[in-house]
């Protein structure tokens, strides 16, 4: 039996022999329902219209769908050990893309920052042997296809490997997650927010929304708490949801102006 996708989040759900009747990521507040109508694609039609390609964005290698697909997010290859951990999942993966991703090692953990992310998560961790995917328990409600490799931690960090660290920020979702890598930027360090911390257009600060499509903005709590979740950490460096979405240097002191500058927006 086929397996769906769901056109406007992207999620992956189990096979059945017709597509769910809804996508409960899209009729949540934060994201939206298509204005045609709740649509989903069966995999091998999404594999019929899109390709994978793949590039350098500052440094690290990264995966999307082309034509963009859905929220149109690119996932993120870290270097870690002897193989690389996905961050962030897009909603496809193809033979020429796993064999691409094994000439760099192969995977060796998958790390998701919300639910509008988790795309073919279970694909990609199959393609790999199994290799876990780590999920934050606090977001265990939204996962659309139940796969027996996802780890739900719990807690405001975990730590999958000595560089790299989840860290539970909360905001966009309760388990919004954030990964650092100590060995990025040249070992200044790299903090990748997917959109928990959106990179604005002039790539010179972040910003927070609870949601984007709706333009529903965080609470200063919320932005609060965030920021004192990354203040211990080390980072020279930004990677955003989309390509070229980055802060190249000095983010951490764009990231404490960010946070200053968004609270006395809303104040």
């Amino acid at each position: 039996m086929p397996l769906w996708t769901c056109e406007t989040c992207g999620a992956q759900f189990s096979d059945s022999g017709k597509p769910p009747v809804s996508c409960p990521i899209c009729e949540d507040e934060r994201q939206y329902v298509n204005w045609k109508g709740q649509t989903f694609l069966a995999r091998e039609a999404l594999a019929g219209r899109c390709r994978l390609v793949w590039r350098d964005d500052l440094g690290l290698t990264g995966i999307a769908l082309e034509p963009s697909f859905a929220i149109g997010q690119r996932a993120l290859l870290v270097p870690d050990g002897k193989g690389c951990a996905m961050w962030d999942c897009i909603p496809l993966a193809t033979p020429e893309a796993i064999t691409y991703v094994k000439s760099l090692g192969g995977l060796t953990a998958i790390a998701i920052s919300h639910p509008h992310y988790y795309g073919a998560l279970a694909d990609w961790s199959d393609a790999f042997g199994g290799v876990p995917v780590y999920l934050h328990a606090d977001d265990r409600q939204w996962v659309t296809r139940q796969h027996s490799p996802i780890v739900y931690w719990t807690g405001d960090h975990h730590r999958i490997s000595a560089d790299v660290l989840l860290l539970r920020t909360g905001g966009h979702f309760a388990g919004a997650t954030m990964l650092h890598d100590a060995h990025g930027a040249d070992g200044k360090g790299a903090l990748l927010t997917g959109d928990i911390a959106q990179v604005t257009m002039d790539r010179r600060f972040v910003s927070f929304m609870y949601s984007y499509p709706n333009y529903m903005p965080l609470s200063a709590a919320a932005v609060r708490r965030i920021a004192a979740a990354v203040e211990p950490l080390a980072f020279d460096r930004i990677y955003g949801a989309w390509w070229g979405r980055n802060i190249a240097s000095g983010a951490k002191a764009a990231f404490a102006a960010s946070v200053g500058r968004y609270i006395a927006a809303i104040a």
